[in-house]
């Protein structure tokens, strides 16, 4: 008799150039820490000069505010809550770093935010990726189907939210009574 386990592929035989996947996400998982430490301290030590910076006028200062507020208001737990929003990631450690929010804190809140962060989204992505080749080498024009609905799908919410931030940002037209 077979075992039920027989058709389920052992979870450490998966590579990537050598590499089993879990080393994989361990070293990425530390590249992350390494880089929001990076952020928070070039942050810290260019204070407010980082918002005249190429960068502060690419990310805009209406932005910047907004992030400034969720740290302001959240601390520690905005950093580890923007490892889960995308555009966050990367712009939040260094206003907690102009800030000067606690450097303890912040390290406590980015290490559990790679902790978990990195690993959902390497297996996630990668069992996305691999079901997605499986897919392709069953049935290629379905494999086409399915990516031509994922990217129509992304561009769909892409507009939206740019449309959506447009009629934010033009002003209302104000009825005034006499």
């Amino acid at each position: 008799m077979r075992s039920p386990a027989a058709g389920i592929p052992d979870p450490t035989s998966a590579a990537l150039w050598g590499l089993p996947l879990w080393l994989w996400v361990v070293l990425g998982g530390i590249g992350l820490f390494g880089a929001f430490q990076v952020y928070y301290w070039v942050g810290h030590h260019l204070g407010s000069r980082l918002y005249a910076s190429r960068l502060g006028r690419r990310l805009g200062q209406d932005n910047i505010r907004r992030v400034e507020n969720a740290v302001r208001r959240w601390g520690a737990l905005a950093v580890y809550g923007c490892f889960w929003v995308p555009g966050l990631r990367h712009t939040l450690p260094w206003t907690a770093g102009v800030l000067r929010i606690s450097y303890p804190w912040y390290v406590v809140a980015s290490a559990l935010g790679c902790l978990t962060w990195v690993p959902v989204t390497s297996f996630g992505l990668y069992s996305i990726i691999w079901g997605w080749l499986r897919l392709a080498a069953r049935s290629p024009a379905l494999a086409v189907g399915v990516a031509v609905v994922v990217v129509a799908a992304v561009a769909v919410l892409v507009l939206r939210r740019r449309r959506r931030r447009e009629a934010e940002r033009r002003p209302e037209d104000t009825l005034t009574t006499a």
